[in-house]
């Protein structure tokens, strides 16, 4: 049988890609709110498709809350809560997750605080009264305490032996300075400090009611949900909660680098950094457009500039770090020493071509494209749902923001991008955050800064290194 089709022209579709299919209309149920009689927020999004349900209580209050002494009591109090209570060990507990084939956790960030639980809906009575029980009535047990002191040291030297934590530190430092958001780990005398009476009074006056709010999303109905959340914190009395009068970050002038020596280490861990927004800035959208086009993934400017033309690193990234009340901007890659100075050249080309020149049609069509597909993604498991709905209520977000997000991605513009990128992308005034061999690396960062302070991996400032090494 003779096939008159030419192969070329059959195959020529391969080379043009596909239009896109038409936006689907996001469906997503409408949350409900409510309050206790002692100030506690109830979110509930009752979603009936499978047997499940999501429970975070969340606490306008995180790491950031520390006292200054203390830098790390949040993560120790967090880690302990359901290593006992005043009517189960850590072993009840952990029998009774299992049994139940639940999920308990707790955890904190810098802005605020989740005590988290799942579990299949016929076992939400029981999975709640877990939830409540660590959430009021921790006894913080002295051996769990010190195990967990223990593990925690062990983690802090794990962590000081890897660069990139390095990095992380000396960016945090030097970015907020004297604000909390400063402090990324406790030390080993805050660990020392902090006992049973410690613990418990920190407990008492974070975790209050009137200053958290519990979500609630799966299979339960709202009135038996409340009626179940009244018996079990309706007693639960409301305090003053924790303050937050934060000093003001540090104003930068110039640039100026700041070098983590790592003798004989075969690679340079770069982070240039600045101030940028907070959570709730109205740049907030056209930042995550620019933040798409230079560096959020694998097909953005920077990792094709420094991985797939120059091969300097295996990846090289941009981030939009919005908190509740700071945030940065950052441009990072971790590179061979010998192409740290190569490096450098190409993150500043690129950081000063996103802010002077427009981007191109293409590049912001895809950029947008791809933050309004992935959106859906994040909303459709209630692990998902749950976590944007404490985002929203801890961030401060409008209630209509799941619902116009992609609308607002959708209505940046070229010029918002180049708008945002040279109103919070600071190349001449960033901090060049270096972790590696200074003796091999001063030299090559000198051309880009004559401002260098060279630090020790404990955080210590070096002396032992010459004018001539480090450059007056």
């Amino acid at each position: 049988m003779a096939i008159n089709q030419n192969p070329t022209e059959a195959e020529s579709f391969r080379a043009v890609a596909p239009e896109p299919l038409p936006p689907r209309p996001l469906n997503i149920p409408q949350f409900v709110e409510t309050k206790l009689a002692n100030g506690l927020d109830v979110v509930l999004l009752e979603d009936h498709r499978l047997p499940l349900v999501s429970f975070r209580l969340a606490f306008r209050a995180g790491d950031a809350n520390d006292p200054a002494n203390l830098p790390g009591l949040s993560d120790m109090m967090n880690a302990l809560l359901n290593e006992g209570t005043e009517s189960r060990t850590s072993l009840e507990i952990a029998e009774q997750v299992e049994r139940l084939g639940a999920t308990l956790s707790a955890g904190a960030n810098s802005d605020y605080t989740t005590i988290a639980a799942s579990a299949l809906s016929v076992y939400s009575d029981q999975v709640l009264e877990l939830l409540a029980d660590i959430t009021l009535n921790p006894s913080f047990p002295e051996n769990e305490i010190e195990l967990t002191r223990e593990n925690a040291k062990q983690m802090l030297i794990q962590q000081r032996a890897q660069p990139n934590f390095l990095a992380g530190e000396r960016t945090a430092s030097v970015i907020f300075g004297q604000h909390p958001y400063a402090i990324v780990s406790p030390t080993p005398e805050s660990l020392d400090a902090m006992s049973r009476d410690t613990l418990r009074e920190f407990h008492r006056a974070t975790l209050v009611p009137n200053n958290a709010v519990m979500v609630v999303v799966g299979d339960v109905t709202r009135d038996a949900i409340i009626e179940r959340l009244n018996a079990l914190f309706g007693q639960w009395q409301p305090r003053t909660p924790p303050q937050s009068n934060f000093p003001d970050p540090p104003v930068r002038t110039r640039r100026q680098a700041y070098v983590v020596d790592r003798p004989g280490s075969a690679q340079s861990n770069i982070i240039i950094a600045n101030l940028a927004i907070n959570r709730t800035h109205p740049d907030f959208f056209p930042m995550l457009v620019m933040n798409t086009i230079l560096g959020s993934n694998a097909s953005s400017r920077l990792f094709m500039n420094l991985r797939e033309e120059k091969g300097y690193t295996y990846g090289a990234y941009s981030s939009v770090d919005a908190r509740r009340v700071l945030g940065t901007f950052r441009a990072s890659a971790e590179v061979r020493t010998a192409v740290t100075g190569d490096s450098l050249k190409e993150f500043f080309y690129e950081l000063d071509r996103i802010r002077e020149e427009e981007v191109s049609e293409k590049e912001i069509g895809d950029a947008k494209s791809y933050l309004t597909g992935v959106f859906p993604l994040r909303i459709e498991t209630q692990e998902g749902m749950v976590d944007q709905l404490v985002q929203l209520k801890m961030m401060g977000l409008p209630d209509d923001y799941l619902h116009t997000y992609r609308e607002r991605i959708s209505a940046v513009t070229v010029a918002d991008v180049r708008r945002v990128a040279r109103n919070h992308i600071n190349p001449d005034k960033a901090a060049l955050i270096v972790v590696g061999d200074a003796s091999e690396i001063i030299s090559q960062i000198k051309p880009y800064t004559s401002n260098i302070e060279v630090y020790d991996t404990e955080g210590r400032v070096k002396t032992d290194l010459t004018d001539e090494s480090v450059g007056a």
